[in-house]
């Protein structure tokens, strides 16, 4: 990207990541001006998305203030070493300080290639989750305890100042004079009604994060509340789970039932015969012999299997797929539901509930989408007239059909539905995963998984816009790896397909 000269903004990209929670990255070696110019359009097209352009000015300057200083710290990285001096050792900093800005910026373009040749970034991530806009501008040094003290004691100064002026008269006046930048990204805060607990500098042993956390604005997401509430209290005029799939959940119950039972009721069904049988004679059970006789099925996916083919056999009936629109969603929510089993098959094989769940969990993630679907045009037309009714602006009703809120839309409904906690997490949390309990923290990681690798493959996200921590935590980290696993998967479903 740093060597582009014109860089236009994808605005349905940038729309798509807001609806799924989804981060934004740019990442540049050298930050060129042509990445600066980008970076101020992507923001106001991303602020312009979640109803903040107000804040375009300001969050420009403090992305920018903080990317010129990732930039610098990769400069002093490369000048240091160049110079054979210890960044640690208080006396050789204060050597290397002394001569560093005059040298580097007399020779600004060996050092840059230095920085890129060494893979030295400057990372920007913009994310909407949920009700909070996360910013964060990395570079892949990190910060030396003493870098981190003075950065720390220049903020704990900015407090001090309630204008521009204020600053300005007394910081140029001191020694401190290169702390103004950050004494005016705090002032900035305030100036957006925020304080100077909503930015942080945080160190790892691979990066220097700088961090900024906006609440969106509270009257947005109460009435983002209140329609997703609204919808889920319509789903009582959409038809009821049928009654075969009724008789059956009150087998399962009924301790004085046997899988006999059960399975005779499911075989009056054709269709749901059908899927049970398709799922046992699928990669998940790997079959020396095909199966035919529903009640060797199942037996063999025994009652926990039973009951979430039921939930995903019994929401597809409610929901139908009656609609290019809702046969394209369920598409994608079958292949969810296979890649997340095959992830949790390889790397949870240990863990009962990721193992059981992933499947029926990946399949039923996006249920909130195909609730507010275009299949059901009352519903859209209640929703539509209760925002007037209340005085709603019409971009909250627009956001929600474009899908903002779907998973929590989808969970409202599976809890009115009785979906166990697990199911319910994975659908609540599949685009937050670190929110969800720490009890279902797994199954959620692995649908947001399957799912972002659906995305991937389809070219909605890049490598960079996967949570990093999910890939680490089963040694996925690589771009390498992760498409070797991809293509593995790719090749699986449409065997099974």
């Amino acid at each position: 990207m740093a060597g582009s000269q014109e860089i236009a903004v994808d605005e349905e990209k940038v729309k798509k990541a807001i609806q799924s929670g989804i981060p934004l990255t740019i990442t540049t070696f050298t930050l060129p001006h042509e990445i600066e110019i980008y970076i101020e359009q992507l923001l106001a097209v991303f602020l312009k998305f979640v109803d903040q352009a107000q804040l375009k000015d300001y969050i420009v300057y403090i992305i920018q203030e903080l990317a010129v200083n990732a930039k610098k710290a990769n400069t002093k990285r490369v000048y240091f070493l160049e110079k054979n001096l210890n960044l640690e050792d208080p006396e050789d900093y204060k050597a290397g300080m002394e001569n560093f800005k005059e040298e580097t910026l007399g020779n600004i373009a060996h050092y840059l290639q230095i920085q890129k040749e060494k893979g030295l970034y400057i990372k920007l991530i913009l994310q909407a989750k949920r009700d909070i806009i996360f910013i964060e501008v990395r570079n892949n040094v990190a910060v030396t305890k003493t870098e981190l003290i003075r950065i720390h004691d220049k903020l704990a100064r900015s407090r001090q100042f309630d204008s521009l002026e204020d600053a300005l008269s007394q910081v140029l006046d001191s020694s401190e004079g290169a702390g103004l930048g950050l004494v005016i990204l705090v002032l900035m805060l305030k100036k957006m009604g925020l304080d100077e607990d909503c930015f942080d500098i945080l160190s790892t042993e691979k990066e220097t994060i700088a961090r900024i956390i906006i609440p969106l604005a509270k009257t947005k997401v109460e009435n983002l509340a209140i329609l997703s509430n609204t919808i889920v209290n319509s789903v009582n005029s959409l038809p009821q789970f049928p009654e075969n799939i009724l008789r059956i959940q009150q087998l399962i119950a009924d301790p004085d039932s046997d899988m006999g039972s059960i399975a005779r009721q499911i075989s009056m069904d054709p269709a749901m015969t059908a899927d049970l049988l398709k799922l046992v004679n699928s990669a998940q059970y790997m079959m020396a012999k095909k199966v035919d006789n529903i009640f060797e099925a199942a037996k063999m996916v025994g009652i926990k299997g039973i009951r979430n083919l039921l939930y995903s056999y019994g929401t597809q009936k409610i929901l139908g797929d009656d609609t290019d629109d809702k046969r394209k969603l369920w598409k994608h929510s079958h292949q969810v539901g296979f890649y997340a089993y095959n992830l949790a098959r390889n790397f949870h094989s240990k863990d009962r509930t990721v193992l059981d769940d992933a499947h029926v969990a990946g399949i039923l993630h996006d249920m909130g989408k195909i609730i507010f679907s275009k299949a059901h045009p009352e519903l859209l037309d209640k929703i539509r007239n209760f925002c007037i009714e209340k005085g709603l602006p019409a971009s909250t009703f627009e956001e929600l059909s474009a899908g903002m809120n779907h998973a929590e839309i989808g969970a409202l409904v599976a809890e009115k539905w009785n979906f166990p906690e697990s199911l319910v997490c994975a659908i609540r949390y599949h685009h937050d995963p670190f929110s969800a309990p720490q009890e279902f923290r797994a199954l959620t990681e692995t649908v947001y998984l399957a799912n972002m690798l659906c995305e991937y493959e389809n070219g909605a996200v890049d490598f960079e816009q996967f949570e990093s921590p999910v890939l680490e935590a089963i040694n996925l980290s690589s771009k390498e790896r992760l498409d070797a696993i991809l293509l593995r998967f790719q090749k699986d479903f449409q065997n099974e397909v």
